[in-house]
């Protein structure tokens, strides 16, 4: 969908939906911006009880994590859960629809 894209999502207290979605891929999406932020509305639960049940933010990962980072690396068996790629198609899908 872009070569680069950067997501930002803005939350109000007290309300589980986000408040604001907004996408930028810095003119390198093959689609709109906006095609694409509709996708990820339509792909993702992005209340914060969503996002921490996906992301699985309850499991004590600590050790791991804090050898060699948290960010851009695949470990064993998936550990590093916010690094799956497994909804790329899924949005492709709905990109289409």
């Amino acid at each position: 969908l872009a070569t680069r894209c950067e997501v930002q999502v803005a939350y109000a207290i007290g309300k589980a939906h986000p408040v604001g979605v907004f996408v930028e891929t810095f003119g390198t999406g093959v689609v709109s911006d906006e095609q694409i932020q509709q996708a990820v509305l339509s792909v993702f639960d992005l209340r914060p009880a969503a996002i921490i049940r996906d992301l699985e933010l309850l499991r004590p990962i600590y050790r791991p994590t804090a050898a060699y980072g948290h960010f851009g690396r695949m470990t064993e068996g998936g550990l590093f859960t916010w690094e799956r790629v497994d909804r790329a198609d899924l949005l492709a899908a709905a990109i289409k629809n």
